[in-house]
């Protein structure tokens, strides 16, 4: 008996290696499965604040859109672009990438293009908002639009509205601008088309048709 309890490593306590080795592996595999476990969460609820929207996380807001003063109840989170489109009904900024990508959604905010869906709307309180629909005279395109049209600016033409106030943005800040500087002015917008060509050759047609 002696000398198995000695081959079997009895401590005084008397915890054999054997036992200490399983101790150790149980100890192990416990903290492994708590590193791999998804983190605890509070369950919510049936009632619990947290699905209760209080009226007062709703604002009121007034936006100049185009010239003209406009008043909107929002949630702070809500973006410009969903304000413009979902509230105002102004669809020609386009929901794309929707998040400060692609470009589709751009505006002007005091003359300087904007990712609207990057935007809050809160955010655009004092400032001037001018969308692809401001640019119209009525019913005749603006100069920027009428380039594009007469350049085949465009082939799906999603991303157009978003490419014309990159350069209207542009033409603004520099009505002269060279080939470089044009493509500088438009390369955060993503034309899928490929259409890049002729959107400078309308970009450098808009700098010509603004100055007549």
């Amino acid at each position: 008996m002696a000398i198995h309890e000695h081959e079997a490593g009895m401590g005084e306590g008397g915890c054999s290696r054997r036992n200490f080795m399983q101790l150790i592996g149980v100890g192990v595999g416990m903290v492994g499965a708590t590193l791999m476990a998804p983190p605890l969460r509070r369950p919510l609820l049936a009632h619990s604040p947290e699905q209760v929207l209080a009226a007062d996380d709703m604002v009121m807001i007034k936006l100049t859109v185009n010239g003209s003063s406009r008043t909107a109840t929002v949630e702070p989170r809500w973006s410009l672009l969903y304000v413009l489109r979902e509230i105002f009904g102004l669809t020609g900024s386009k929901i794309g990438c929707d998040r400060g990508e692609c470009g589709a959604c751009t505006v002007l905010l005091d003359g300087v293009p904007h990712y609207s869906c990057l935007t809050l709307a809160v955010e655009a309180q004092d400032r001037a908002i001018t969308t692809v629909e401001g640019l119209l005279d009525g019913e005749q395109l603006g100069p920027v639009q009428t380039a594009f049209a007469l350049e085949d600016g465009f082939q799906c033409g999603y991303c157009t509205p978003g490419q014309i106030m990159a350069v209207e943005g542009l033409l603004r800040r520099n009505p002269s601008p060279s080939a470089a500087e044009i493509r500088q002015g438009c390369s955060g917008n993503l034309c899928r088309c490929g259409a890049y060509k002729n959107i400078f050759a309308a970009a450098d047609k808009a700098a010509r048709l603004k100055k007549t």
